[in-house]
């Protein structure tokens, strides 16, 4: 049984054996009686290497187990393994080959937060969002079939992530075309989990032993000669099966359904995928684990313990705490609350993110009104498109880069139909430690060219308030798009005021150049501003742009300079440019933004500083802009 742990290792533990498995292929030479010491020294090495960086913490606890099967018993990285979303992956880089960095996980220049291809030959697919492992796996398997090579494609999948319908549209696709893979079900809280036993694990032994398997074809080559009869055998072999498993829905789906078995019992684990190794056509196991296995707070509260914070040295004097206001979700959260308690119509819609988007105060005072759908963000949306259709008013939390996998439905479902849903766009912008995977970098570009769209940037938390107020009563689809983590901690106005559609506000009069703001950059362009004597205004609307207040800055000065948290191309800039060309309005523009390549991980001001968009990069290239103009 895996050992139990109580604290995070401050000091490098010792770990003979897990120092003679730096790779799947030294991990294959160990001999079995030596994984379950193996599984203990890993656990309490990702226990001390996070404890060291922060990141993802409980699902790779939970995976330990898997890791070291899937790992000894195929041939990786020969053959594909695919981590599905990549949060429980850090055993998986320990094991292969990258245990020496895990120190510069999440850092600048350091390992990805999840399974990356340029990083790693074992990394056989880039992930960070759900639900796409099956999808890659099979496209693997298909090429490997194409090409006459017996490689085998295996995908992890957790149960939060078979709740979106791509991986179901995968695991249709598989048996239409005979593909030879296999398919783990990471199963740490689903209610099918409560068949886990020895009966279980004995059974799965059994359905998937090549005895069985051998039987089963035989059985069904002698019984096809008679008429009916091999059909009768096939649904009593069903039914048996859905009285002791639950796996009929897969069975139906046409894969060969084994489990569920205990994810942390390493024999069964093992004898288990040696036996599914050799079975062609669709295969699916079904393992069921606990999250933050072996670490005891962990296991108590995985919700807390998904991810940490890097421990500081012990005696390290603790590092003064700025004050700060609350977090931007923290006032989405307030207002949803204060907004449905004044309308009775709202409805809370969010994709599996209530803790992050700050929705458990509203989901306890309005479960009536509140809809985790799961992952699942195209349902989401056009869920709020049906509410809308009957006179709702929905309101969908979700983070920007998760908006980008409903973008049909954003158009076809709820902007073609003109319909009242507002979308509160959390994590717009560079994100940090999670890289390129999770920043919203592109959603005013993709949310500006829609037809009939409001789309809104705040500058501090009292804005992002009244934003969310003005779409609420905006008729038609609307957009507040705004950062994680704190703002400039502004005064916040209790009421449920609206602002003005359409409409900026100079912060500040100056000369020559104008800032043309676009979120949460307004305290660094005037910081800027003091320097080179520059007008700042807050913008606040990207759709539709005060093209008044624009040809008005036009007018006045040498150059105009556009800011913003999102992808120069198509962005809140390019609104500004198009209008000038439109209005036959010859001005130098700069436009400051995210570049045309994915920004790496690193600690967000870093990113920030790469970009230019700090305030000295803010004023280096407005410096340089202006020589360049001989100014």
């Amino acid at each position: 049984m895996p050992k139990t742990f109580h604290e995070i290792p401050r000091v490098r533990p010792a770990t003979p054996v897990l120092d003679r498995a730096a790779t799947p292929e030294q991990l294959r030479r160990l001999g079995e009686a030596e994984l379950e010491e193996l599984a203990n020294e890993l656990r309490q090495d990702l226990l001390y290497s996070v404890g060291r960086t922060g990141g993802h913490f409980g699902a790779g606890l939970g995976v330990i187990e898997l890791t070291i099967a899937l790992h000894y018993v195929y041939d990786t990285p020969g053959d594909r393994l695919v981590w599905d979303v990549g949060h429980q992956a850090y055993p998986h880089k320990i094991l292969t080959g990258r245990r020496e960095r895990m120190a510069s996980l999440r850092q600048k220049d350091g390992l990805a937060a999840f399974p990356r291809r340029s990083e790693s030959e074992y990394d056989t697919f880039g992930v960070g969002h759900s639900s796409t492992s099956i999808s890659a796996a099979l496209g693997m398997a298909i090429a490997a079939r194409l090409q006459g090579k017996k490689r085998k494609s295996i995908a992890v999948i957790g149960d939060g992530a078979l709740t979106a319908g791509m991986a179901f549209e995968a695991l249709n696709h598989a048996p239409e075309v005979g593909a030879d893979m296999l398919v783990v079900l990471n199963d740490n809280d689903m209610s099918i989990s409560r068949n886990v036993g020895g009966l279980s694990n004995y059974l799965a032994k059994i359905l998937s032993s090549r005895t069985y398997s051998s039987m089963r074809e035989g059985s069904k080559k002698v019984l096809s000669r008679l008429p009916g009869a091999w059909e009768i055998a096939r649904r009593t072999e069903e039914y048996a099966k859905g009285m002791l498993v639950p796996g009929t829905l897969f069975e139906e789906l046409g894969w060969n359904y084994i489990g569920p078995i205990d994810g942390h019992d390493l024999p069964t684990l093992i004898a288990t995928l040696r036996n599914m190794r050799d079975l062609s056509g669709p295969q699916f196991l079904h393992v069921v684990t606990k999250k933050g296995k072996g670490f005891a707070p962990a296991e108590v509260d995985p919700i807390t313990w998904h991810a940490i914070s890097k421990l500081e040295p012990v005696g390290a004097p603790a590092a003064p705490k700025k004050p700060s206001g609350p977090k931007y979700s923290n006032v989405f959260g307030q207002w949803l609350c204060d907004m449905a308690a004044a309308d009775p119509r709202l409805a809370g819609i969010t994709p599996a993110m209530k803790e992050g988007s700050d929705l458990v105060d509203f989901s306890e005072r309005y479960p009536d009104r509140y809809f985790d759908v799961a992952i699942a963000e195209q349902h989401a949306v056009t869920l709020a498109a049906g509410m809308a259709c009957e006179g709702a008013k929905p309101v969908v939390a979700i983070y920007s880069t998760f908006l980008q996998r409903a973008y049909d439905q954003l158009i076809h479902d709820v902007a073609v139909q003109n319909l009242d849903v507002l979308f509160a766009i959390d994590r717009a912008g560079l994100v940090g430690e999670d890289g390129p995977t999770h920043a919203g970098s592109f959603d005013l570009t993709y949310l500006r060219c829609i037809p009939g769209m409001l789309v809104m940037t705040p500058s501090d938390e009292n804005e992002m308030r009244r934003m969310l107020t003005t779409g609420y009563h905006f008729e038609g689809p609307a957009a507040v798009r705004y950062p994680r983590g704190t703002g400039p901690n502004a005064m916040i106005e209790p009421g449920l005021e609206p602002l003005e559609i359409g409409k900026g506000v100079v912060r500040r009069e100056g000369k020559r150049v104008a800032l043309l703001v676009f979120g949460v950059q307004l305290p660094e362009a005037l910081q800027v501003a003091e320097t080179l004597d520059a007008t700042v205004v807050d913008m606040r609307f990207v759709k539709p742009l005060d093209e008044a207040l624009v040809r008005q800055l036009a007018a006045d000065h040498e150059l105009l300079v556009t800011v913003e948290e999102n992808s120069i191309t198509g962005g809140a800039g390019s609104a500004v440019g198009e209008f000038l060309a439109a209005e036959n309005l010859q001005k130098p523009i700069l436009h400051l933004g995210l570049p045309d390549y994915y920004v790496e991980h690193a600690k967000p001001s870093e990113m920030l500083a790469e970009c230019g968009l700090d305030a000295a990069g803010i004023e280096a290239s407005i410096r340089a802009r202006l020589a360049a103009l001989g100014a």
